[in-house]
């Protein structure tokens, strides 16, 4: 059994991302990988880019889905974080070049004006904490062929992270019901997802509860300022060069992006 070297597999992940190539997943060299081995590896490929000099924006929930859990065989999401390299204006341009084959989700963002941090954090807490909301579209890029993976590798490769767009509008959460709060997705002005609040662990703020709680394990936690994707309300979709991308979030406002070459 080879032993798993965290380091040289965080700097496979980061170069597949700058080289825009694709990888074989980690787990079909290294089959006895760990969700804690894909954090260790996260945790080395979030620090180089660190070191590159980029700046964390928030951390972000995956798998926030009952039905993503059921089938990656989990009962509880992922995490992994967006950095300032990734963010997108709204309206903005997203370069296909940059990326490898890329999808988009519709999400909601909290931005944080107190610090919080586990265990025992609940939704309530969250809401308590949180300054705004925020629309978003997330475009996720995983860095294996064909976007297989199993859990740890996904985790590994952060979470998918590649770029987001946030929306212009800033709302307090005490103004909305955020479980019934509804989103569309169109590509070129055709309808191509919807979906609620709900979907995100019965309320969105629940997610980032359970984040704080999953970070406080390892005395982590989540910091005022911080703008934190709560997980996606759709399905992912695929885009191509020369799409136009709109979301419609109840109460929230829009946010879109063009694809281009």
């Amino acid at each position: 059994m080879a032993a798993i070297d965290y380091d040289m597999l965080a700097n496979e992940l980061r170069r597949a991302e700058q080289e825009k190539r694709e990888l074989v997943r980690l787990t079909a060299q290294y089959p006895e990988m760990t969700v804690e081995d894909a954090y260790a590896i996260q945790e080395r490929l979030v620090d180089m880019k660190r070191k590159d000099g980029y700046r964390i924006i928030g951390p972000k929930m995956g798998l926030t889905s009952a039905a993503k859990m059921a089938q990656m065989g989990v009962n509880e999401p992922i995490y992994g974080y967006v950095f300032d390299y990734m963010v997108v204006p709204n309206g903005g341009a997203v370069a296909m070049s940059e990326l490898i084959h890329p999808k988009v989700e519709a999400e909601i963002a909290f931005i944080l004006k107190q610090d919080v941090k586990g265990p025992g954090i609940t939704g309530a807490h969250i809401l308590a904490a949180t300054e705004y909301i925020v629309p978003a579209l997330e475009i996720i890029d995983s860095r294996y062929a064909n976007f297989h993976f199993t859990l740890p590798d996904v985790i590994a490769d952060n979470a998918s992270s590649s770029r987001v767009v946030f929306g212009s509008r800033l709302t307090p959460p005490r103004s909305l019901e955020l479980d019934v709060l509804g989103a569309s997705l169109s590509i070129n002005g055709e309808a191509k997802a919807f979906g609620a609040g709900a979907a995100v662990l019965g309320h969105p703020a629940n997610a980032i509860a359970m984040l704080a709680n999953m970070l406080a394990r390892k005395g982590g936690s989540l910091k005022a300022g911080d703008v934190i994707l709560a997980g996606a309300m759709t399905e992912a979709i695929r885009f191509a060069s020369g799409d136009v991308v709109f979301a419609l979030f109840d109460q929230l406002g829009t946010v879109s992006f063009r694809a281009t070459e």
